[in-house]
């Protein structure tokens, strides 16, 4: 590892720089932003002089990490969600009432645990959406299923949230994060009272033409594409079972590192293969989401290196060491970096301070005292929903909204209108409760 002298601030700048662009762009740029090709131009240019700088300082073996063992998985994992769960079309158009809504989103939450929140993001946003078209008032509730679905829903097994799942890997029991789950039912529990009467002020605020219009055009949900509910049990199974760092023929052989990676490929393209053409076309099926993700993180991946590179050497200079500053912490970083690497990250700090130490009240896990895993875990899960970059699927949902004619709030919006005024508290309030 890198002291901190050798890691000087400037390298910091592409990373800084690239945030910027994300949260900048749509605002001054709309047109330019619109398009997935400059974002990847962007994404390119900033991450050119973070590879010479880390080629140039002896560093190529954390180029070669963020982007072959982070960056490739973490898409192709996504990837593989968006492709199957975009083969699954949901028909019908339910009443928009607030109750029926609350209980999509809740849905939501349940699945979210079950095939991940990238898995269920992809699988409800279009059919609310399409519960949703007759009504005018709609971006709160785009809004609420990010916050829910698409993050904090994840919680309780390693296959809902890639935080998780990387601390599975480092040898947290499967089931162990079924502890958390009285922190995901207050969490997503007040996060659904909060959005039910939200939206029931909003319905209040529908005319009476919009009311009577979603009330004649009820349909009965039917599911088209259902091969594909087979496949994302594959992946599941996938994700679940096939773990390099435990299965010993795969361990001992690195040429079979990426034999998960390779069954999802697999199951993705059967899933191209056996979904009709009709099916995808029905659910505004497109590659355009995951083009803007993989053009995004590849940047944000590269540009991040050298920044957790900093955040490794220096962070027992950085005085975390109580849960409370274990969750804020990987809660604000989280916020702002992809979620994975700064649980990662924040993980290695915990086990370097407490690997020799009996823990304090409670058992160890992975090797670090429970309660800090929990502040590590809830941090990276919950705070990923406090920006559209802190996990993947926000920018995935965000994209979908958008092509759907909805007006999504830019990146600074989103946060003052939304994540600071609705969740933050909530995560606050699970601090004071739990932590």
């Amino acid at each position: 590892m890198e002291n901190f002298t050798e890691i000087p601030l400037y390298s910091l700048i592409p990373f800084v720089l690239m945030l910027g662009s994300i949260a900048i762009m749509p605002i001054f740029a709309e047109h330019f932003w619109e398009s997935n090709k400059n974002k990847l131009i962007i994404s390119t240019i900033l991450s050119i002089p973070v590879i010479i700088f880390l080629l140039l300082n002896n560093l190529s073996h954390e180029l070669t990490h963020v982007v072959v063992y982070d960056y490739i998985p973490f898409i192709i994992l996504l990837g593989s969600l968006f492709v199957i769960t975009g083969g699954i079309y949901i028909d019908g158009d339910l009443e928009a009432k607030p109750l029926t809504n609350t209980i999509f989103i809740a849905i939501g939450a349940v699945l979210a645990s079950i095939m991940g929140t990238t898995g269920a993001a992809m699988l409800l946003i279009r059919p609310i959406l399409q519960t949703n078209s007759e009504r005018r008032f709609k971006v709160h509730t785009v809004l609420f299923f990010i916050g829910v679905v698409a993050n904090c829903g994840g919680l309780l097994t390693p296959l809902g949230d890639p935080p998780l799942f990387m601390m599975y890997l480092r040898g947290a029991d499967f089931f162990w994060f079924l502890s958390m789950f009285k922190m995901w039912f207050v969490a997503n529990g007040l996060l659904l009272l909060i959005y039910f009467f939200v939206d029931k002020f909003y319905y209040s605020k529908e005319s009476p033409e919009n009311i009577l219009f979603d009330h004649t055009r009820v349909k009965p949900i039917s599911i088209s594409g259902k091969i594909n509910f087979i496949l994302l049990v594959g992946v599941v199974l996938a994700v679940a079972f096939i773990n390099p760092q435990t299965i010993g023929f795969i361990k001992e052989n690195p040429n079979f590192a990426f034999i998960r990676e390779f069954v999802l490929i697999i199951l993705s393209i059967l899933s191209l293969l056996l979904t009709s053409k009709k099916t995808r076309e029905q659910n505004q099926f497109n590659w355009h989401p995951i083009e803007e993700v993989a053009y995004l993180f590849i940047g944000i991946f590269i540009t991040m290196a050298p920044v957790l590179e900093y955040l490794s050497s220096n962070a027992e200079k950085l005085g975390v060491k109580t849960t409370a500053q274990f969750y804020y912490a990987t809660g604000l970083l989280s916020s702002f970096l992809d979620n994975t690497p700064t649980a990662v990250t924040f993980y290695t700090l915990a086990k370097s301070l407490f690997s020799h130490q009996a823990a304090t009240g409670g058992t160890m896990v992975a090797g670090i005292p429970e309660l800090i895993m929990q502040a590590i875990s809830l941090g990276a899960v919950f705070f990923g929903a406090m920006t559209y970059i802190g996990n993947g699927p926000n920018f995935m949902v965000k994209s979908i909204a958008e092509q759907q004619g909805i007006e999504m709030p830019h990146f600074f919006a989103y946060m003052y209108k939304f994540s600071i005024l609705v969740l933050l508290p909530v995560f606050v309030l699970i601090h004071l409760i739990f932590i």
